[in-house]
């Protein structure tokens, strides 16, 4: 492919992991118009993988010190993505070992190929990787290259992100006063942002006010400003918050830390659409739309008499769940690589991703703080971290054990709890577990033999 520097046409760069020297001397045979490094073990692998930063890399499961397992492959393959995602690894496999291809495919390799080799085979699918690399490093610039989006800063791949991300696009366009809800830290004031941006008012203000944040006795003022002479200090004429958003958006963060007697005049507001300055007698007319969020449990401020419940009803027409870190299962090491981006290029250091123990210790931790707390943790570790990888030690975080991703045991355990919950939903009843799993009773039966589980019937 071109070098967009030189503009000379850029030589592909294979890696291949294998010990066996008779295969490795085929590859290169085999991959002749390519620049191939060769590594026979995990150690070199990881050197010459870091070196030379192939988009492609060929990789035997079977590596010393234990040709005969697929621990050492296994290994080697989740620290290559851990350091380089995008890379494509091809795995090769002994014949028949389909079982181990498709692990090696669930923790991330592009493809797998079963022993013997077949030159030709082999080379389609070499060439298929490097075009889909190439495919993804254009779209990549191109998306850089690109204006922010409506949802920019917002990382979302969980299930329960991905839900907020659809629900937020369909009611950015309409006028529905919309709340809300989070823990602090999760992102809602990206979130308001998003709707602002989605809707017919993007070109118009985006006015943000910390409703927490401010005294009690200026919150009013701030929000609806006030006449000249309405009290000690008020030497002009001051419009609030609300009239600056006319035409665009108001975010009222922290809603639920505004004062009892403050609810009254914004529930007025919300009803009439229109604002009277202190010291003032003019109702004045506002077109604007009202975001709220908050990090507390209104129905038990509203149980408590600490928020009024016809407010309440008035600020959420449309409620938005925004769910904790904790809970975006699949997302943290997407946003952590996001943050590391951001910080390394604001710091200016060359820091090329996270270590294994990193990715393990982002995963498993339950990340009470949220976001926020995950911001100040990357862009700490970015400034401190010596090499040119944050580790767990530079997060201030224990490294522990990675998540079960052997598909076949993922998949037993998720069988057996099935069927488990569906003998105890039927009491027992065997032909009724059957049709509440939607399988068979013979394939019913196998799979309690195969799994030691026993019914009472």
């Amino acid at each position: 492919m071109p070098d967009e520097h030189s503009g000379k046409l850029k030589m592909r760069r294979l890696l291949i992991v294998e010990d066996d020297l008779a295969i490795q001397n085929q590859l290169r045979w085999c991959f002749e118009d390519m620049e191939v490094i060769a590594a026979h073990d995990r150690a070199a692998a990881l050197t010459e993988f870091r070196r030379h930063e192939p988009a492609v890399v060929l990789q035997d499961l079977g590596l010393p010190p234990d040709p005969e397992g697929v621990g050492e492959g296994f290994a080697t393959l989740k620290e290559m993505l851990a350091l380089a995602p995008q890379t494509k690894v091809i795995v090769v496999t002994g014949h028949g070992d389909q079982d181990n291809a498709v692990s090696a495919v669930g923790l991330g390799a592009y493809d797998f190929y079963e022993k013997p080799l077949d030159v030709d085979t082999l080379r389609l699918i070499v060439d298929r990787a490097y075009h889909i690399h190439e495919l993804e490093t254009q779209n990549r610039l191109l998306a850089a290259a690109t204006n922010d989006s409506p949802l920019d800063g917002i990382v979302a791949a969980s299930l329960p992100m991905l839900a907020v991300c659809r629900m937020i696009e369909k009611v950015a366009p309409t006028s529905a006063t919309t709340l809300l809800l989070g823990e602090s830290g999760t992102g809602k004031e990206l979130f308001a942002r998003a709707i602002h941006r989605l809707s017919d008012r993007a070109q118009d203000t985006f006015v943000a006010i910390n409703c927490a944040a401010i005294p009690d006795n200026l919150l009013e003022s701030e929000l609806f400003g006030f006449e000249k002479g309405a009290f000690t200090g008020a030497v002009r004429q001051t419009p609030g918050k609300i009239e600056g958003a006319n035409g665009g958006t108001l975010f009222l963060d922290e809603i639920g830390d505004m004062p009892l007697s403050l609810q009254a005049k914004l529930l007025r507001f919300l009803q009439e659409r229109t604002v009277e300055r202190i010291g003032g007698r003019t109702e004045i007319p506002v077109d604007v739309r009202v975001v709220c969020a908050t990090n507390k449990n209104l129905a038990d401020s509203i149980s408590t008499g600490e928020f009024r419940e016809d407010l309440y009803y008035r600020i959420s027409e449309i409620t938005v769940n925004i769910p904790p870190v904790r809970e975006r299962d699949g997302e943290r090491i997407l946003l952590a690589r996001h943050l590391l981006v951001k910080f390394a290029k604001q710091q200016g250091r060359n820091i090329r991703g996270f270590s294994e123990d990193a990715h393990d210790a982002i995963d498993t931790y339950a990340w009470p703080g949220n976001v926020r707390e995950m911001e100040n943790k990357i862009k700490s570790a970015v400034i401190l971290a010596e090499g040119k990888f944050v580790t767990a030690t530079d997060l201030g975080l224990s490294a522990k054990e990675s998540a079960n991703l052997n598909l076949r045991s993922i998949r037993q355990d998720a069988e057996t709890q099935a069927i488990r919950q569906a003998l105890i939903r039927a009491s027992d009843n065997v032909s009724k577990t059957a049709e509440l799993l939607g399988v068979t009773r013979p394939t019913l039966y196998d799979l309690m033999q195969k799994y030691h589980i026993r019914s009472e019937n």
